[in-house]
């Protein structure tokens, strides 16, 4: 299998002196489903936004599909970042826009002058969206507002639109912290079999233990900005978690927001 990320001992200082990246290396290959576990404050969502330079990283290096995409700048960060789908835990939809738009917004990245601008779209674009939104279950509501679904058609939306992109790299941000249970996993079935189909890699934030040992092809914990976990979930002991979270896996099963809390104030 192909390389598709790698840091490189990456370090992210903030102008307050927080690290929220402290030396952070790993690989990533085509077609992996990685679940990045841990506390509140502890790099997650710091992490996700270097990996298309969202923020800036103060030490290391970032490789994106064999680019070092921490050196890119202008067109060519642009041109990198159309390889990176991004799913968002607040939607990031355009409420007055139908689903139909919403989800072509995903080609806006590889159109140019006046296209872009009025977002005219090509009948193949409209075509394929129209298949996704099929495939997702949501050809009913495909001209309804954005601003008229539910929260776990939003996200399906928001997954659409990333896989639009036809990126290599799918990167998800809480994707279902919003959602209620049932479609959560809804959520995680979809991103998971989309992916899959599509060998697109894929990186999801995750506060919820049970869903990242049942999705994930791997498991990486972070514990203020280090990496303390890297491995498969069936590698995921006690006290591996206990590592991750600071605390014993009886209390972060018992009073796991209570204890998520007292990190984020370690942580940030």
């Amino acid at each position: 299998m192909k390389q598709i990320l790698k840091f490189e001992n990456v370090i992210k200082r903030y102008p307050n002196g927080v690290h929220a990246l402290n030396g952070v290396s790993f690989e990533m290959k085509e077609g992996e489903f990685i679940s990045v576990i841990g506390p509140s404050g502890s790099g997650k969502s710091t992490l996700l936004r270097t990996i298309n330079k969202l923020i800036t990283i103060s030490e290391g290096t970032v490789v994106l599909d064999g680019e070092k995409i921490s050196d890119k700048k202008g067109k060519a960060l642009r041109s990198l970042r159309r390889k990176v789908g991004m799913i968002f835990q607040n939607y990031n939809l355009v409420y007055s826009l139908s689903v139909l738009q919403n989800v072509l917004h995903g080609r806006l990245g590889f159109m140019k002058g006046f296209k872009g601008i009025f977002g005219i779209y090509s009948e193949e674009d409209k075509k394929k969206a129209l298949s996704l939104i099929k495939e997702l279950g949501l050809e009913q509501f495909a001209y309804n507002r954005a601003s008229d679904l539910s929260g776990g058609q939003k996200q399906r939306v928001g997954i659409a639109r990333a896989i639009m992109q036809e990126p290599k790299l799918l990167l998800c941000d809480e994707p279902i912290a919003s959602l209620d249970p049932s479609s959560a996993k809804t959520i995680m079935d979809l991103l998971k079999d989309m992916t899959s189909k599509r060998n697109i890699a894929c990186i999801v934030n995750l506060h919820q233990l049970d869903v990242a040992m049942k999705y994930s092809t791997r498991i990486i914990g972070l514990s203020k900005g280090k990496i303390v976990f890297d491995d498969t979930p069936d590698k995921l002991t006690e006290e591996a978690i206990e590592k991750i979270y600071g605390t014993s896996y009886e209390n972060l099963m018992l009073g796991g927001e209570k204890s998520e809390k007292e990190d984020s104030f370690n942580c940030a």
